[in-house]
């Protein structure tokens, strides 16, 4: 779901925002024993060149450049739970470009639960289409990953062909191969036929143009579990368990971290997911108090466990909130951070 994230409390079920220097620590270069080796990346198409957008605006797009931009060697980043914080400092940042200008985009200059100011961020989640190479660049220059957050399971007309760099837009590709389904509550965007090779074909594009190209370390797979709602599709489990790894596999083919977002509601979707699975990205489980149903693989396997939970939900006192949560995920090797659900550059981090 694009940008703002919501709770549907009365199905007790979150539906997901989707919806920017060293922290007390800078994250050091990952460890070479956490690189895994990939096969050579096949060729991009190129893409029209565009103009970037100011912060704030809709963003148009560079010509893509090369898949290696960004690392130095085949391969893909294994992010880790190690660490007296579990993990990075970390910025989600969904709602607008991010500009490197602002402190409240970087999310720097804010207090942890522990009282410590932070300085530089060790990892970024920002949108893989609304924000250029040269911002991923950017990030890389101060020593931060960064992770391409994309849509895999709903598509919305947000975007315009110019916008992506390509000749016609995701939306459209998908509307014109029929694999757009029901409508999803609360947002103009309608469900995937995961099911469909059209709409693999069609994400996988997405995520070599958009993700790989830019220079991206991973990328954040928004409606990775779609299985649980009313699609207007037959799709199982065990299916979107067999799309998620397809794309995942073609993500560490070009060279990038692929992680599991949410699914909550399902330890066996964890267990089914993290086997081949980079990182896991879950909204609120505090809150929900989900976190023992999704977090566990990931924690035994030692990889980096990112926990967003809202303001909108907690409360308004960022101090008290933190207070609420922060102790359980630290204790539970889960990198904690508060945020509000507009996701614009607000963030309150447990350590």
């Amino acid at each position: 779901m694009k940008k703002t994230a919501i709770v549907m409390a009365a199905a007790g079920l979150l539906l997901a925002g989707c919806g920017s220097g060293a922290p007390r620590r800078s994250t050091p270069s990952p460890d070479p024993a956490t690189i895994h080796a990939a096969p050579p990346v096949p060729p991009v198409p190129a893409v029209p060149a565009a103009t970037a957008a100011a912060p704030g605006a809709r963003a148009t797009r560079p010509a893509v450049a090369p898949v290696t931009q960004g690392r130095t060697a085949p391969g893909w980043w294994h992010p880790s739970n190690a660490g007296p914080d579990n993990g990075p400092e970390f910025q989600w940042e969904l709602d607008h470009p991010l500009s490197s200008g602002s402190t409240l985009d970087m999310g720097t200059g804010v207090l942890n639960a522990a009282g410590h100011w932070t300085a530089r961020m060790g990892l970024y989640d920002i949108d893989g289409i609304l924000n250029p190479a040269s911002t991923v660049a950017a990030l890389h220059r101060q020593g931060s990953k960064v992770i391409c957050y994309i849509e895999i399971g709903s598509a919305g007309n947000y975007y315009s062909a110019a916008d992506e760099g390509i000749a016609v837009s995701y939306h459209d590709q998908l509307e014109a191969a029929g694999d757009l389904g029901d409508a999803m509550p609360g947002y103009p965007e309608d469900y995937l036929n995961i099911n469909a090779p059209s709409t693999v074909s069609i994400i996988e594009s997405m995520i070599r143009q958009q993700c790989a190209a830019k220079g991206f370390d991973a990328v954040e797979p928004d409606i990775d579990d779609s299985y649980t709602d009313d699609t207007g599709f037959p799709i199982t489990e065990a299916q979107n368990v067999a799309y998620d790894r397809a794309l995942g596999s073609y993500a560490h083919h070009l060279g990038l971290a692929w992680g599991q977002k949410n699914g909550d509601n399902d330890p066996a979707f964890s267990v089914a997911l993290e086997p081949t699975t980079d990182f896991l990205l879950t909204e609120e489980c505090r809150y929900y108090q989900t976190c023992e149903t999704v977090t566990p693989p990931y924690v035994r396997a030692g990889k980096l466990v990112l926990d967003a939970e809202y303001t909108n939900d907690w409360g308004s006192d960022a101090a008290k909130d933190l207070g609420q949560f922060c102790a359980a995920d630290i204790s539970g090797g889960i990198d904690g951070t508060l945020f509000t659900s507009a996701l614009a550059g607000e963030r309150h981090p447990c350590q």
